[in-house]
């Protein structure tokens, strides 16, 4: 794949990578990326089909097989060599990122150096490929229990953070000794071409991992259904999750999904308050709110809710809009569509009584009259089962619902069908400890805002999916388990 110089303008023909080679594939339709910033097209990809799909699969079995008779301290040195490769090329990278996705560029580059820490991690893993042996209730017999690769994993990711999730299912799919082949967004395709560009470089060997791009209905259905995918890991919404779990049913598919989120921020009356603005302007607006673990409604003491709203607002309507490549603290939405979803929420809750604390709204002249922009927007809301209550937004709206104490604020939190993340602000040691059994969510932030740690575990319960990722027990979940029995009488 040749050099993408995001300031020479020129549109980048991408291919797809499988098997080692750069190929347009069977078709000669392409999909054009779109700069959100300005809406120029950047690049074209391949529109991929079932048989690019089928190829890329059997290149990635072939390849295993070998690649897991590696030993796994030597697989885990080629994935910190790739993770070596990203960290060089931070500022290339992370202008590539900022390009099609539109987030600011400095959050392109804290994108670009989780992308590497994914990788480093998962290398760290290499030596903690660990089994058992359990004594037999039998004489002269052992069992043995034992971790193998599940053979070839395929990579579903979201245009969110291209780059990040690819590597956050890479890095220990690969270490774990399985083949891997990855999906690319039809809207965020780049950021994968290029670390399958690096990895080859890293000595990553041919057919181990493979960049497919095109629409999901097509390519990402037949990747799912096909016979040798063994595990299928994806990060997006929830429609796109539920039907992959259809989808991979009749070959019983091992699933990891990481699906939406509906994050409720609890504000109670002895919390910091100047701590708790910061941390929720940050947790709704960082990448333009399109983050599954944002601030998605705000659940405030009624003692101190003036305060705390008086103090967001004013911080919300002071953040800069502008050109990503300038750092400002937010770009645009990644597309039309995304801008009109949101501001159809907002009228839905106006029409429902919502009251505008915060008017926003998309942005549509002067310097933003091209690209996607639309403005932070605070509500207040009475009724907690409002349609901007219960539904992902993934912008920058939020609405804020006033609680008498902290039982009220819990049960409106749980409210809900999904339950991938959570915030509480307090100074209560109690009600911290209350918070882990009372709040029904598989990740929660006391007192400060979100950004999970590659160490640690990041999953979701309910609808926002099924497994997990990171850490020890992420990377565990990409090997799979074999009890031997082991008799010599």
């Amino acid at each position: 794949m040749e050099s993408f110089d995001i300031q020479s303008g020129k549109v980048l023909n991408a291919l797809m990578y499988i098997n080692g080679q750069w190929t347009s594939g069977a078709g000669k339709d392409v999909i054009e990326v779109e700069n959100p910033a300005n809406e120029q097209v950047i690049a074209t990809t391949p529109v991929g089909s079932a048989d690019d799909a089928a190829a890329a699969l059997e290149a990635a079995a072939a390849a295993q097989v070998v690649w897991s008779k590696v030993p796994a301290v030597e697989r885990g040195r080629v994935v910190r060599k790739l993770g070596d490769l990203i960290t060089a090329r931070t500022e290339e990278l992370a202008k590539l990122i900022t390009a099609e996705q539109g987030k600011p560029l400095d959050q392109a580059r804290g994108e670009v150096g989780a992308t590497a820490e994914f990788l480093y991690h998962a290398a760290d893993n290499a030596r903690r490929i660990e089994g058992d042996i359990l004594v037999s209730d039998n004489r002269n017999e052992e069992v043995h229990i034992r971790r193998h690769p599940y053979g070839v994993v395929v990579g579903l990711t979201a245009w969110n953070y291209p780059a990040a999730l690819a590597t956050r299912k890479l890095g220990p799919a690969l270490v774990a000794g399985n083949g891997f082949v990855l999906l690319a967004h039809e809207i965020t395709p780049l950021s994968g071409l290029y670390i399958a560009a690096l990895a080859e470089q890293a000595g990553v060997p041919a057919g181990l991992f493979n960049v497919v791009t095109g629409r999901g209905p097509v390519v990402g259905q037949a990747l799912v259904e096909h016979p040798i995918s063994a595990m299928i890991t994806m990060t997006g919404s929830n429609r796109a999750g539920q039907e992959i779990f259809k989808s991979g049913a009749a070959g019983m598919k091992v699933l990891r999904l990481e699906l939406g989120g509906k994050a409720p921020f609890i504000v109670l009356e002895d919390a910091n308050i100047d701590k708790a603005v910061e941390a929720a302007v940050a947790a709704r607006y960082t990448n333009c709110g399109q983050i599954c673990t944002c601030n998605e409604r705000m659940y405030l003491h009624k003692d101190i809710a003036d305060e705390f709203l008086e103090k967001f607002v004013a911080q919300s309507a002071a953040l800069t809009i502008g050109d990503p490549m300038t750092s400002p603290d937010m770009g645009p939405k990644v597309s039309g569509p995304e801008v009109d979803k949101v501001a159809s929420m907002v009228q839905a809750a106006v029409a429902e009584g919502a009251e505008v604390l915060l008017e926003g709204g998309p942005l549509t002249e002067g310097d933003y009259a091209k690209g996607h922009w639309i403005a932070p927007t605070v509500l207040e809301v009475k009724n907690n089962d409002s349609f901007v209550v219960k539904n992902e937004v993934f912008g920058p709206v939020v609405p804020a619902i006033r609680v008498d104490d902290f039982d009220q604020a819990l049960a409106m939190a749980n409210d809900t069908d999904f339950g991938l993340s959570a915030y509480v602000f307090t100074e209560n040691h109690r009600r911290i400890m209350q918070t882990p059994y009372a709040l029904k969510f598989g990740e929660i932030y006391v007192n400060r805002a979100n950004g999970e740690q590659v160490h640690a575990f990041h999953n979701g319960w309910g609808q926002s999916g099924l497994g997990g990722e990171d850490g020890k027990y992420g990377f565990d979940g990409y090997l799979r388990k074999q009890s031997l029995y082991l008799n010599w009488e």
